[in-house]
């Protein structure tokens, strides 16, 4: 019998120690390093000397203990972390594609990740098919003999669907296409390349770091993959520059320890909100309850101990109402009017009119999206019960239950 991943485990397992034997590794704030011999240099940029360091932008060593530990998060051989997820969303994808090729992805994606698969490819002539990723008949019929890369996240945005990373698996290797999974809203929860996918990203601005306090990326992957994408002659992340800091690396570091409790946390909070929910008829949605559609999907795929997740999305229909009750659970106390999401308070925003913005109107009602759709970002309250009440107590002078 195979041993299950344990992804956490697999993180605790690192030894990371600081250059003088801290228990935090060193941070290393050089933008260029020394080399003792001409040979080496040159090595350096022909990638034949192993271990060294050339520029920033190349590899940094703090931002090479924040890669190790990634790559032990979604157990890949190797990872690359970038200034933010929208880079690692499109260093990965020029990466893969050229002029002439074709994409297939979710049309439930996140806005920003919508708009460049949308309205950015084209100038570089690569087309996009956007799918019902649940039909995975549509998926099939929609890869074309110029296609090189199917497109998904574990969890979509904003619509909570869950995608059958398996299945997809399976589709995307009998024509050899690269799966891609963004597994932004569910780290620990799923793990994309444990279940078959070949490339994971992250926006590491939300649960992984979970402080909203910097806006960072990663990419997970084979190794061959990550020395592609950080080639100095024609690697995409090496010639487009959208390297992290390695201060910001460091301080990602050390909150992945705490990742585990934190996710276990913002799923326990928001599955007692979402019973709650139920309860008074509140339309949301919610992967943990056996009412969402993709509910037993998720169970199959996901490591359980970390429960369903933070997000929760709240359905007020139009945006007239989820204008004025967004403002007043922001002064009741639930949390923030703001994007972004994983944050230790609850954030919340009007997804079609913020976050989703760039999808267009029409697409929007053809994939369901609800004009009053709120996401719903669950924090890590430690009195949930208390949150709810205020929340309840907004809902019902807004007559909304």
């Amino acid at each position: 019998m195979t041993k299950k991943y344990e992804p956490a485990n697999a993180l605790q397992d690192l030894k990371q120690f600081g250059e003088f034997g801290g228990v935090n590794p060193s941070i290393t704030d050089s933008a260029t390093y020394t080399f003792l011999e001409e040979k080496t240099m040159i090595d350096a940029f022909t990638g034949e000397a192993q271990g060294c360091f050339l520029y920033s932008r190349h590899w940094n060593p703090s931002n090479k203990y924040l890669s190790d530990a990634l790559a032990a998060l979604e157990g890949t051989e190797s990872a690359w972390v970038t200034a933010s997820g929208m880079a690692a969303i499109t260093t990965t994808l020029l990466q893969l594609c050229s002029a002439g090729d074709h994409i297939v992805t979710s049309v439930t994606t996140y806005g920003g990740t919508f708009a460049f698969l949308h309205n950015y490819l084209g100038k570089f002539n690569i087309e996009v098919t956007f799918v019902n990723v649940s039909d995975l008949d549509s998926v099939r019929s929609a890869i074309r003999p110029n296609t090189k890369v199917l497109y998904t996240e574990s969890m979509t945005n904003p619509m909570l669907q869950i995608s059958n990373i398996p299945e997809l698996a399976k589709l995307s290797h009998e024509s050899g296409v690269q799966l891609v999974v963004d597994n932004t809203f569910t780290p620990l929860i799923i793990s994309p390349f444990q279940l078959g996918a070949d490339i994971v990203v992250y926006s590491m601005t939300k649960f992984i770091n979970g402080k909203n306090d910097c806006v960072a990326g990663a990419i997970c992957a084979s190794q061959e993959f990550i020395n592609a994408i950080s080639d100095v002659n024609s690697g995409t992340a090496m010639l487009l520059g959208p390297v992290l800091d390695p201060l910001r690396s460091s301080s990602i570091l050390k909150n992945l320890g705490t990742l585990h409790i934190r996710m276990q946390q913002h799923s326990r909070n928001a599955m007692f909100l979402a019973e709650k929910f139920q309860e008074i008829g509140l339309k949301f949605n919610y992967p943990g309850l056996p009412v969402h559609p993709d509910h037993e999907l998720m169970k199959s795929i996901m490591n359980e101990k970390y429960g369903f997740g933070g997000m929760i999305a709240i359905d007020v229909e139009t945006s007239e109402v989820a204008g004025p009750f967004m403002e007043k659970m922001q002064e009741a106390g639930v949390g923030y009017h703001a994007v972004s999401l994983g944050y230790f308070k609850t954030l919340f925003s009007n997804s079609g009119k913020s976050t989703s913005s760039e999808v267009p109107e029409e697409i929007q009602r053809e994939i369901g999206l609800s004009p009053g759709l709120i996401r719903f970002s669950v924090g890590l309250d430690d009195d949930i019960e208390r949150t709810y009440e205020m929340l309840r107590g907004v809902l019902e002078e807004m007559q909304l239950v």
